[in-house]
């Protein structure tokens, strides 16, 4: 059974300071696997993905356009939607539109040809430029309906290698569900992550938040909250825009809810992490000029 736990106004993510320095990453205690569970990435895509990163630097924190500003106004958290990958490695369907009873999700349907590839949100999760007073972090679910192949859950910062799943490199970080481990800028074999955590099923919920204030990356089971993964990571906070990013692998069905449905994690549909609401105000408090149709960084 595991233990659920709460969050409370007192918890780090939502008391630090904003005079103290942001808190150092350190690697993970867990020791990293030199070799993966089960047949993983390739050499020759590992090669790519550093030329990759060595020839697409990290993009700078960005200002929304005025027609994401719109559209995060008139549908808030339903707003966030999956961008299709454009590489030949992805195999499948992403439905931005699909409504359950209660809200608006992202349906995904990966076939048997799906090679590697991590979807992104087209909108950030923290976007750098954009003011988080009383908010505590983000979060959004994954509900697997299929698993056949390979599902991963995280982060990343754009651009990045589309045929490389979440956590294997620079500034990304991922949950791997094939073999439980979890990862950041990790291309071996991942770390452990919780032990009582051995399989997932159809119906299962995991859930991906992060804390501001921190940078402490978790995940929830179910809608239990597990312990921190990962911590100091994307700091400072305004240095980066930090994306959903969604690994996939052969044939899997799944729904990503970014808040527009009722979250497993009930804390989640709190006031202070809805995404939505980090997005409409800049750092200095004013919305960005309507006037200003480009995408520009700071």
């Amino acid at each position: 059974m595991f233990s659920l736990r709460r969050h409370s106004p007192y918890h780090p993510g939502a008391s630090a300071p904003p005079s103290r320095p942001p808190p150092a990453w350190e690697p993970a205690p867990e020791p990293s696997h030199p070799e993966p569970l089960y047949n993983d990435a390739t050499i020759d895509s590992f090669e790519r993905a550093n030329t990759f990163c060595r020839e697409n630097p990290v993009n700078m924190p960005m200002q929304l356009l005025p027609a994401d500003l719109e559209r995060i106004s008139s549908m808030d958290c339903g707003a966030w939607r999956l961008e299709p990958p454009l590489g030949k490695s992805f195999c499948g369907d992403i439905y931005n539109d699909y409504k359950r009873s209660t809200g608006r999700v992202v349906r995904v349907a990966t076939y048997n040809r799906c090679e590697d590839t991590c979807v992104m949100s087209d909108l950030p999760l923290m976007a750098g430029l954009y003011d988080i007073r009383g908010k505590v972090g983000f979060y959004y679910e994954v509900t697997i309906r299929k698993m056949n192949g390979v599902i991963a859950i995280g982060t990343a910062c754009k651009p990045h290698p589309e045929w490389r799943f979440p956590g294997w490199d620079r500034l990304s970080a991922g949950l791997h569900l094939d073999d439980l481990r979890k990862y950041f800028e990790d291309s071996l074999g991942g770390r452990d992550y919780v032990s009582n955590l051995t399989r997932i099923q159809p119906g299962d919920v995991i859930g991906c938040g992060y804390y501001f204030a921190t940078g402490a990356l978790f995940f929830t089971y179910n809608g239990q909250r597990l312990p921190d993964a990962f911590y100091g990571i994307y700091m400072p906070r305004t240095a980066n825009d930090v994306y959903a990013a969604i690994g996939v692998e052969g044939e899997n069905e799944f729904e990503v809810n970014f808040g527009s449905d009722y979250f497993k994690w009930v804390e989640g549909g709190e006031w202070q992490w809805k995404v939505e609401s980090t997005q409409l105000e800049t750092r200095c408090g004013s919305r960005p000029h309507n006037d200003d149709l480009r995408v520009h960084p700071i």
